[in-house]
């Protein structure tokens, strides 16, 4: 009596299997020798991209580079906040502007005499009218709060007034 009559086990079926895991175990061998290959070539790969030119590493240039990101997202934030602060103190500079030319007493030619008006954003500021004649040239001003005067204009005041309302600046923000 054999050993495979003792255990029950077909010889037949016993060396199919046998060979069946041979197979297995063989290609089994050959990925590993392929995976193997594969990570020398990605090894090699990854030396060559992290050592740069003349040696520079490649690591180093990256967090270089990073750091310069940091630094413009920070230079960048502060002209933000700078750029607010002009627009906040551009409301109270003199934006919108205003000028009729005239003349004042019909003896005089040349349209000598002006209306200035210069307002703010909210429509603040003032009318300057100078009239000129052959005696001399006499200055007025006359306030301006929110696009009106408490003291009445004259014609040419109110045209340069609505042309100085008129030429409004469109900012962007």
């Amino acid at each position: 009596m054999n050993i495979a009559e003792y255990f029950g086990i077909n010889l037949n079926i016993a060396l199919v299997s046998i060979l069946i895991l041979a197979v297995i175990v063989l290609i089994l061998f050959i990925f590993t020798i392929i995976n193997i290959v594969q990570m020398k070539k990605l090894k090699k790969n990854y030396k060559i991209f992290m050592t740069g030119k003349n040696a520079v590493n490649l690591e180093s240039t990256l967090v270089k580079r990073l750091d310069q990101v940091d630094e413009l997202l920070e230079a960048n934030e502060a002209n933000e906040k700078n750029i607010e602060a002009i627009f906040q103190n551009m409301k109270s500079t003199f934006q919108k502007v205003g000028l009729v030319k005239y003349d004042a007493f019909n003896e005089m030619g040349g349209k000598l005499s002006f209306s200035l008006v210069l307002l703010n954003e909210t429509n603040d500021g003032f009318v300057m009218n100078a009239m000129h004649s052959r005696e001399g040239c006499y200055t007025y001003i006359k306030e301006i709060v929110a696009g009106n005067s408490i003291i009445v204009l004259a014609d040419e005041e109110k045209e340069a007034l609505e042309m100085a309302i008129g030429s409004n600046i469109v900012r962007g923000k």
